[in-house]
């Protein structure tokens, strides 16, 4: 496999991991990882989670009940070798929170730093993490 399509499968895979987030297709989103994907949301508050079966029930307490949209923009994709390789997303998100909860709205601005591997299955995600440039907050 060239590099050039190593770049589009991982885009593709990364173009999946937004668009199962946002429409809550929660096994779809776990095969995006390798299973002992290594999270790291401390700019978030969260802490570090080494596996999806980990991350998944996290991130369904946190947003399972949450509007989210999130953009990937601007790749900065680099191949290592034909089975690893790292990439830098600039990315948006915008949450909307159900009425009564303590937050409303949150509109962020920042930057995905993630590992891929290829699997049997394909490329996956085997570490991600979120930092953040930017937060507008609404509070209820």
């Amino acid at each position: 496999m060239s590099d050039l399509e190593a770049i589009e499968k991982i885009r593709r895979l990364k173009a999946r991991y937004f668009r199962t987030m946002d429409t809550k297709q929660w096994e779809e989103l776990a095969a995006v990882f390798t299973d002992d994907v290594v999270i790291d949301m401390t700019g978030e508050g969260a802490g570090i989670t080494t596996s999806v079966a980990a991350y998944l029930p996290f991130l369904i307490e946190q947003i399972g009940d949450v509007i989210t949209v999130h953009h990937g923009h601007m790749s900065e994709i680099h191949v290592d070798d034909a089975d690893h390789a790292r990439g830098i997303w600039a990315m948006e998100d915008e949450l909307w929170w159900p009425e009564g909860s303590p937050l409303k709205h949150l509109h962020g601005y920042g930057h995905y730093h993630e590992s891929y591997r290829r699997t049997e299955d394909g490329w996956r995600i085997s570490a991600m993490t979120l930092t953040r440039l930017h937060r507008i907050i609404e509070f209820s």
